[in-house]
């Protein structure tokens, strides 16, 4: 499994950025989520959005809801975050990931192996 991550950036407070996440496996991974964590510096990874390429269900950090929406394409097997309303306290790495829903239910570290990691990018909102 095989995840490519794409977006992020540096813009000010109260702006708008997308991330988008491609998964490339050789069988279909509709019974798998797809989504994102982040991690601020000094900080340990959190959850924050995932959806189920089945059926749509949603996972959001509490934080963020109201502001970003998770979306995918089932056949092209990506998701897409859009962050609106940014805050300078949504200034981590992202990353995208795969796994099922209740990982971003319920996240700890030692859970991380649950599951497949793309490589992160960098969102800087500047107050």
């Amino acid at each position: 499994v095989q995840l490519q991550a794409s977006g992020g950036g540096l813009v000010q407070s109260g702006g708008s950025l997308r991330l988008s996440c491609a998964v490339s496996q050789s069988t279909p991974i509709d019974h798998y989520a797809v989504g994102w964590f982040r991690q601020a510096p000094g900080k340990e990874r959190e959850a924050v959005s995932g959806i189920m390429v089945s059926d749509g269900r949603t996972y959001y950090k509490d934080s963020v809801k109201g502001r970003f929406t998770i979306s995918r394409d089932r056949a092209k097997q990506t998701a897409f975050l859009q962050m609106d309303n940014l805050k300078p306290e949504d200034t981590a790495v992202y990353y995208c990931a795969t796994g099922f829903l209740g990982g971003w239910m319920n996240y700890s570290p030692e859970r991380h192996n649950e599951f497949y990691w793309g490589r992160g990018t960098l969102v800087t909102v500047s107050s």
